[in-house]
């Protein structure tokens, strides 16, 4: 039986970050826990690179462009949509999680969800670097070990 584990090692991964600028207060944190996490795994600063959008609808967008440069081995979507008075939240959530899905399943890179869909400020605040952690450093630790996993199918397949 082979295993694939998705270790935490650094083989040079240039990662790429999009980051919607909407509920900015939630998502620089988002952004401050990504970069802090990949740096504790050695990747440095010409290793990643950071598009900043102005919301979540232009995070596949963006993702989209920057996986096509070939620039990024892995790719991190940051964002937070708070749910108000309107229906809004709900296309917006459906829509950014639908082009984010498609681009991590059919675009050349894998792509990590970071997009926060909560009820309320406190309840993002609390997965941006509060009481739940901070879902923009797990998004990094996540990108790597899928790196890995991806690199070791395709010796796999080499073998």
């Amino acid at each position: 039986m082979k295993n694939l584990y998705g270790t935490l090692a650094n083989h040079d991964y240039r990662i790429g970050i999009v980051v919607s600028h909407f509920n900015e207060i939630v998502t620089e944190r988002l952004l401050s826990g990504c970069v802090a996490q990949l740096k504790t795994l050695g990747i440095g600063d010409e290793q990643i690179t950071v598009a900043h959008v102005p919301g979540a609808m232009e995070l596949a967008r963006m993702t989209k462009e920057l996986g096509a440069s070939n620039r990024v081995d892995g790719l991190i979507a940051l964002g937070s949509v708070i749910r108000g008075e309107t229906s809004h939240y709900d296309y917006v959530c459906q829509t950014t999680a639908n082009g984010l899905a498609d681009l991590s399943l059919n675009g050349p890179q894998p792509v990590m969800f970071g997009v926060l869909t909560t009820e309320n400020m406190d309840q993002a605040l609390a997965r941006a670097g509060g009481k739940a952690g901070n879902k923009g450093a797990e998004c990094a630790i996540d990108i790597v070990q899928i790196l890995n996993v991806q690199r070791q199918i395709k010796e796999l397949a080499q073998s």
